[in-house]
């Protein structure tokens, strides 16, 4: 699930945009339409082709943010959980300040990736002018993360460009790597109404992890319990939402009163609220000022706008361009992770000044502004906590076993060990039992692979309904494109498997894989051609039909044959010999007998003793050799069990 945020300067054609490719009207509040501009977050999804199968598409979320400088505080509150920016831009006017500001923005944040929408380019008529406008939009990207970032010229009012722009955003966002999930179920609010008959709605993106219809959560910071009664994504009603979901949720036990934007839904126990933060900040190039030590700014991560002041680390003054740790003390309590991006921004006059990383929501102490230890400290952080690179490494390395892990994040041994203990309480790993240590997979891999396989298997039993399942081969060969192809050895796959088997995902033998609910089921033709096939078969047991008789039998519905070999029914042997198996076994049955009042049979005595053919005497002896029933010495079989006591060492005396 994927969510695109759009951003730009007033008046540029956002709404009109988002309308023009939704059908939805983001604009909500009578204020919006009666000023013809947008105030608040709007919401809307959009049905997106997905690439290389042109018939199929995928829904993604859409918050269409206000352009108007007076709400880039509600702009903030849409932004932070985006997967790509649509940075609208109008052909006639060009990049403006806000475009500037809203580009500075979606930096800070590194929003991973962007489409510009050029719109109106139905009010010009000069392509050199358009040409312009594209180079100077081109400039203004190159300085920043978003600087390959597409440009479709549209018109939201005649639809030129609209597809283009459909298929340019669906390429983006098929191109980024899946969202993670680390098992922390993480939902900041960003709007909060009452809905008749139904009582407190919250909606929101999911940062992380799952929820589901009936999990107990609770409202942080405030710690109020709650249970979810319904999930909807995209007015659709769901059971389980996954991470990147645009929901809206009905909460018991709390009344509206009691929310605000910026509150987190989270599992109960799993995150704490902070007032201490320690942060790497980058104050942006043309701000107006240095950042000095003890300012009041405000704090945007998530949803929340909290105020803060500003505790410098490290220097004196921070020039604009520069970056530094700081310590942020919060007037209210903020619910934030480490890793999460942030904004802060001037109150008065009313300024974005920069952004950067949270490195450790929880500081144990306000630290002392230059103490070398301290940061020390925060520059290991600012390459990534311990358990943030196992997790990394996890998912290059994936199916690794926790020595190895921990030898290719290449920290130390003991942080790494502690490190994957709470990567193991999170549930951000995945144990899978192997042979010797247990092998790892991130969650985010373990989910998306289960997701695959069950999607192939689904995908092979419509294509193969009389196929019991997938060969295992097959299946592994085409996981391949999923994870490196020494992650998906012989044993690892195996143990994959295995483990998917005992989660329930898949139905399992040394051959095939299928899902549990799946029975090969002829149709009413089908099963005709069968019983009579078995009753040709039941008539002549020692000689019956040949396989080109069989498959006409069949319809020639070779599909059928192979059905009818896997479920056991019939038993295919050398030189194209098909039997019943319940035959096969009773000429087994008769021969073993034999042989255990007479010392040998020939192919000859099989033949007559059955009256069957040469060919068939000679598929079923050669069978029992194979099977080690029997042993071929000359022209005659012996029981092995008979041959080998008469070659047996003599007891001593």
């Amino acid at each position: 699930m994927r969510v695109i945020g759009t951003a730009g300067h007033v008046d540029h054609g956002k709404s009109t945009l988002v309308h023009a490719l939704t059908g939805i009207d983001p604009d909500r509040l009578k204020e919006e339409k009666a000023r013809g501009m947008t105030i608040d977050l709007g919401f809307a999804w959009i049905e997106l082709p997905v690439p290389g199968a042109p018939q199929r598409t995928e829904s993604a979320g859409i918050i269409d943010v206000p352009g108007h400088i007076d709400f880039i505080k509600n702009m903030l509150a849409g932004v932070g959980g985006i997967d790509a920016a649509v940075l609208v831009i109008a052909a006639d006017e060009g990049v403006m300040p806000q475009t500037r500001e809203h580009l500075a923005i979606l930096d800070l944040l590194t929003v991973p990736a962007a489409v510009v929408a050029l719109t109106k380019i139905d009010l010009i008529d000069d392509p050199e002018w358009l040409e312009l406008v594209e180079l100077d939009i081109t400039e203004l990207l190159s300085t920043t993360q978003l600087r390959n970032a597409p440009i479709v010229p549209v018109s939201a009012t005649t639809g030129a460009g609209l597809d283009t722009l459909r298929r340019t955003v669906s390429t983006v966002l098929a191109n980024l790597p899946p969202r993670r999930n680390r098992g922390r179920p993480r939902l900041p609010i960003d709007r909060v109404f009452t809905l008749s008959g139904f009582g407190t709605i919250v909606t929101g993106t999911l940062l992380d992890g799952t929820l589901a219809v009936g999990d107990a959560v609770e409202i942080l910071p405030s710690h109020k319990p709650a249970r979810i009664r319904s999930l909807q994504t995209h007015r659709r009603q769901v059971e389980t939402a996954v991470p990147g979901s645009r929901l809206a949720i009905n909460l018991t036990s709390v009344a509206t009163a009691e929310l605000r934007r910026g509150d987190v839904i989270a599992r109960p126990g799993m995150l704490e609220p902070t007032l201490l933060v320690d942060a790497r900040f980058r104050l942006l190039a043309d701000a107006a000022h240095p950042l000095q030590h003890n300012q009041l700014v405000d704090f945007f991560a998530g949803a929340a706008e909290i105020p803060a002041h500003v505790r410098l680390l490290g220097t004196e003054l921070l020039e604009p361009g520069g970056e530094a740790f700081i310590q942020l003390r919060l007037h209210r309590p903020a619910v934030v992770a480490a890793g999460d991006r942030f904004i802060l921004r001037q109150p008065s006059p009313s300024a974005t000044l920069g952004g950067g990383l949270l490195l450790s929501p929880h500081p144990r102490r306000r630290w002392r502004r230059h103490d070398p230890k301290a940061l020390a400290c925060l520059a290991t952080l600012a390459h990534g906590l311990p358990d943030e690179i196992l997790l990394h490494t996890l998912e290059r390395h994936p199916l690794s076993t926790p020595a190895a892990l921990i030898a290719a994040s290449e920290i130390d041994a003991s942080d790494g060990t502690v490190a994957l203990g709470e990567l193991r309480s999170q549930g951000a790993v995945v144990e899978i039992s192997g042979a010797g240590e247990p092998l790892l997979l991130s969650l985010t891999d373990w989910t998306r692979l289960r997701a695959a396989l069950v999607d192939l298997l689904a995908s092979y039993h419509r294509q193969y309904p009389l196929r019991r399942g997938l060969p295992r081969s097959e299946a592994r060969s085409k996981l391949q494109a999923l994870l490196p192809a020494a992650a998906l050895a012989v044993r690892p796959f195996n143990a994959l498997l295995a483990a998917l088997e005992q989660d329930g995902a898949l139905a399992a033998d040394d051959n095939a894989l299928w899902l549990p609910t799946f029975t090969p089921t002829p149709s009413p033709v089908q099963q005709q051609r069968i019983d009579r096939l078995l009753a040709a078969y039941a008539a002549t047991p020692y000689v019956p039909p040949n396989l080109q008789d069989t498959l006409a039998l069949l319809g020639q519905d070779g599909e059928l044959l192979e059905m009818l070999v896997e479920r056991g029914e019939l038993l295919r042997l050398g030189g194209d010999v098909l039997l019943l198996h319940s035959d096969f076994d009773a000429m087994v049955e008769h021969i073993v007998e034999h042989l255990r009042s007479h010392d040998a049979i020939t192919l000859a005595e099989v033949r007559d003793q059955f009256q069957t053919s040469r060919k068939y005497a000679q598929a079923v002896l050669e069978e029992m050799d194979v099977r080690r029933l029997t042993r071929r010495e000359g022209d005659a079989r012996v029981l092995r069990q008979l041959h080998q006591a008469a070659h047996r060492p003599s007891d001593p005396a």
